[in-house]
């Protein structure tokens, strides 16, 4: 198991947790997904490293930015 830490920009409420919660858990190989709406990092637990273009296609998805890299 790989744990990833991202910086996601535009989260305001429980909705956005919800929605980059949503589509960053469909992302193959992730088993789990943990949002911290104070701080915008979201923890990402996955099978074997995850490409980040992927996750910032999902974070997109969702509506928010992906910060960084």
């Amino acid at each position: 198991m790989v744990t990833t830490t991202y910086q996601v920009q535009g989260m305001t409420c429980g909705h956005c947790v919800s929605a980059v919660s949503a589509e960053v858990g469909a992302v193959a190989g992730v088993s789990d997904v943990q949002v911290d709406l104070a701080t915008g990092r979201v923890t990402v637990t996955s099978d074997s490293p995850l490409d980040t273009s992927t996750v910032r296609s999902a974070v997109d998805e969702a509506g928010y930015d992906l910060v960084g890299e």
